[in-house]
């Protein structure tokens, strides 16, 4: 995974690949719709692979489940506990992701990224869980993390 994103980071450097910054996740993603009133947003949209509404309509319903449950669990008063309950949804979003765009995507580094997203979220997100099951039980000192993620 590291060599991945250096490799990004070397080609977003040059210009070739640009980082999302992620500043328009502040809430919902806007539905999408036919017709943005932009032209160049309109000509893009007419120029879409067939089957992209659906990618669209997909990404837009897994957005809506990801904030919904990030937000699901009241604050339980505890800053590590709250990051993890609503770290693991986040994750799982990724994990949505990288399966809609292995489903609709065509650009061998897009898919190289949401495959390692795919291996790599999953561990992630158990390490998470696992952590999180500690913390609630009252935890057990503050382990230092090592390799893996996690408990």
């Amino acid at each position: 995974m590291r060599f991945l994103l250096d490799s990004i980071r070397a080609k977003s450097a040059t210009g070739a690949t640009p980082i999302h910054d992620h500043s328009q996740h502040r809430g919902a993603m806007p539905p999408p719709s036919p017709s943005s009133g932009k032209p160049a947003a309109d000509k893009a949209a007419s120029l879409a692979p067939a089957g992209y509404d659906a990618y669209l309509r997909d990404m837009h319903v897994g957005m809506e489940k990801m904030m919904q449950d990030m937000h699901a669990d009241p604050p339980s008063g505890d800053p590590d506990i709250d990051f993890l309950v609503m770290m693991v949804p986040h994750h799982w979003g990724a994990v949505e992701m990288a399966r809609l765009v292995l489903r609709d995507g065509r650009d061998p580094l897009v898919r190289e990224i949401a495959e390692a997203i795919l291996a790599g979220q999953q561990t992630e997100m158990q390490g998470m869980r696992g952590r999180l099951e500690a913390l609630r039980r009252g935890g057990d000192g503050y382990p230092s993390l090592s390799g893996n993620r996690g408990p």
